[in-house]
C-alpha cells in the first residue's frame, strides 16, 4: 500500500532582500497578491491537494506568519458584533484547524536543502510535498499544481517534480530535467537533472517550478550533503543521489507561474489574480485599460 501524501513543507525563512525596504519588517511571504498574502495562496494550493499538516520552516522576524495562521479572537469578536458574517466565514475557512500546522526554525542561512532537513522530525518516515512559497501556480483547468502531482504519485509512487517550459536561451538560469517515456497521468520518467546547465548543454527546456513530492530517504542524504553552490546545502545535489536508487518523475504544469520573489513576477501575479476575481475583475480591467490607453 503506497503511503499517502499527508504533510507538506513550506520554507519561509528567506530574507527577501530583493524587496527591500518593504521586507525590512514584513516577511516577503506576507506581501499580498490582491488581498491574500503570497504564502496564503500556496497554503490554499496545498490544502486543495489534500494536505493535512503543513510544516513552516521559519527564521527570525517571521513570527507574523505564525500569527496569520492562528485565531484572532479580538478581530473575530469585532466582526461578529458588527454583523460582518461574510468576512468572519472567510477567516474561518482560511484558518487551519488546531494541530494541522507546525513551525520550526532554520537557524542558519544554509539554503533550501538545509531548510527541508530542518523539518525531518515533524515529517517522520513518510513521503511529503515541498512547495516553494515564492512560486505561485495559477492553473488553466482549475486543478492546482500539487493536486495534479498527487494524482500522478498515486499511480507512479517515487519522487515527483513539477516542470514548465522556459525559453531555450534561459535554461542556464534554472534547474532543468531531461525526460523519457510517459508513465501515468502525464508523468514522465526523469532521465537527467541539471542545476543551471551551461548555455547550449541543457537536456531540455523543462524547468523545475518549485513543487516536489519526495520520499523520506532524502533526509539522510541531506544530513550528509556537503555544501555546494553559494556555500549552501543544495536540495538538487541530494535529489541526484536519491535518483540513483529511487525513480523520479516530471509532471508538466498546465497554467501560469509567477515568481513572486522578483518584482516583475510579483506585479504580474497581482494583475493575473485580480483579473481572475469575479468581484473586482470588471472594474479593475476598465481601470487597467484606461491606464494603458493613457500611455
Amino acid at each position: 500500500m503506497r503511503q499517502p501524501i499527508r504533510k507538506a513543507i513550506l520554507p519561509v525563512a528567506g530574507l527577501g532582500t530583493r524587496f527591500l525596504p518593504a521586507t525590512k519588517a514584513v516577511p516577503k511571504e506576507m506581501l499580498t497578491v490582491v488581498d491574500r498574502p503570497v504564502v496564503q495562496h500556496v497554503v490554499d494550493e496545498a490544502r486543495a491537494a489534500g494536505i493535512e499538516h503543513i510544516v513552516f520552516v521559519t527564521g527570525r522576524n517571521k513570527a507574523v506568519i505564525e500569527d496569520h495562521f492562528d485565531r484572532q479572537f479580538e478581530l473575530e469578536r469585532t466582526l461578529e458584533e458588527r454583523g460582518k458574517t461574510k468576512e468572519l466565514a472567510q477567516l474561518d475557512r482560511d484558518t487551519p484547524k488546531p494541530g494541522t500546522t507546525s513551525f520550526t526554525r532554520q537557524q542558519l542561512p544554509l539554503g533550501l536543502g538545509h531548510a527541508v532537513w530542518c523539518a525531518r522530525e515533524i515529517i517522520g518516515d513518510e513521503p511529503f510535498a515541498l512547495l516553494l512559497p515564492d512560486m505561485l501556480h495559477m492553473p488553466k483547468n482549475g486543478q492546482g499544481c500539487l493536486a495534479s502531482m498527487v494524482e500522478a504519485y498515486n499511480e507512479t509512487g517515487g519522487n515527483l517534480v513539477a516542470v514548465y517550459e522556459v525559453p531555450d536561451d534561459q535554461t542556464h538560469q534554472y534547474g532543468i530535467v531531461g525526460v523519457g517515456e510517459e508513465k501515468a497521468r502525464g508523468a514522465k520518467a526523469i532521465t537527467q537533472m541539471v542545476e543551471k546547465p551551461k548555455a547550449g548543454t541543457a537536456p531540455s527546456n523543462l524547468a523545475i517550478s518549485g513543487r516536489y513530492i519526495l520520499q523520506p530517504a532524502i533526509f539522510d542524504l541531506l544530513a550528509k550533503q556537503e555544501r555546494g553552490a553559494g556555500n549552501e546545502i543544495q536540495l538538487t545535489d541530494s535529489m541526484l543521489k536519491l535518483k540513483e536508487t529511487d525513480p523520479f518523475f516530471a509532471v508538466r504544469f498546465d497554467g501560469a507561474i509567477y515568481d513572486c520573489g522578483s518584482k516583475i513576477g510579483f506585479l504580474m501575479a497581482n494583475v493575473a489574480y485580480a483579473l481572475s476575481r469575479p468581484d473586482i475583475e470588471g472594474e479593475f480591467r476598465a481601470e487597467l485599460n484606461a491606464m494603458l490607453a493613457g500611455n
